[in-house]
């Protein structure tokens, strides 16, 4: 028994220390989002805007399976945040937390969904998912009630924010000093006003309740930054308006100008809509 227990324990050991959690960027950008993080028992993803046959690839490039997954939460009912969350939900039974408006909106977007995996959590609530804490803000965006996620394991935090127009300074005190943080990027200005959407969209992108610029995200990482800020993930970059270069290059520039060492204090990380980055560890 007990030589059955140490190699448990060793499993265990390799997959995650007990007191952290891991984490990928399984896709991120407008045709579609989803992340995975997990600790060494539970494990959740934050949307699914893909369909559910590219998610399970995505989760086999990081060696995890949709077995490995305990819960779906969900920011917004735009398509490419939910296109696959009905699939997985049915197929490995999962269940779906978002709050009760964005539910409201969903619902007929996502095919039947099983009563006790119809499940809420409300802006400024914290859900437990076994050891992991996940909990909930409010952003700024053309949906009817978007939120964003903090994962949470002891002092451990994780923060997504990305499909907001601005970030606001109550939310930047909610959110300062996490360990990593996974910021939008959407769009080179100059790229959107000149480029091929409509005006109509383009007002949209750049509007409060639209998306961060290049700028924008670096502005909000300078009030976010604090010491235990060790990785910063740039994400949802348009494929239309935005390059990953111009992307890196912008968080750069912009942090260095407010005095921050770059790739010493802390690292930048690019996303990708079709490539899952690294498990890494918190």
């Amino acid at each position: 028994m007990t030589e059955i227990n140490n190699i448990t324990e060793s499993l265990y050991s390799n997959r995650l220390g007990t007191e952290t959690l891991n984490y990928s960027v399984l896709a991120s950008g407008s045709s579609g989002n989803c992340i995975y993080v997990e600790s060494a028992t539970h494990g959740v993803l934050i949307d699914a805007g893909l369909s559910g046959k590219r998610i399970e690839g995505l989760m086999a490039q990081i060696d995890r399976s949709l077995n490995d997954v305990d819960a779906i939460f969900v920011t917004h009912e735009h398509k490419d945040h939910i296109h696959g969350v009905g699939v997985l939900s049915r197929k490995y039974k999962l269940p779906i937390y978002a709050n009760k408006k964005t539910w409201s909106q969903m619902a007929n977007m996502i095919g039947k969904i099983e009563p006790d995996f119809v499940c809420y959590i409300e802006p400024e609530e914290t859900i437990s998912i076994g050891d992991i804490d996940v909990f909930s803000y409010e952003v700024s965006h053309d949906s009817i009630q978007p939120q964003f996620y903090s994962l949470q394991r002891g002092d451990k935090q994780f923060v997504l924010l990305t499909d907001t127009g601005y970030v606001s300074n109550r939310l930047s005190d909610i959110l300062y000093n996490a360990d990593s943080y996974l910021i939008e990027s959407n769009h080179e200005i100059e790229m959107l006003r000149y480029g091929r959407y409509p005006w109509s969209v383009k007002q949209r992108i750049l509007s409060d309740k639209g998306h961060l610029s290049n700028e924008d995200g670096a502005i909000a990482m300078t009030n976010l930054i604090g010491n235990n800020t060790k990785d910063i993930f740039l994400g949802h970059l348009s494929m239309d308006n935005n390059t990953k270069q111009l992307a890196m290059d912008t968080m750069t520039e912009v942090l260095q100008q407010y005095d921050f060492a770059v790739n010493e204090d802390f690292n930048l990380h690019m996303t990708d809509p079709t490539q899952a980055t690294p498990l890494r560890r918190l």
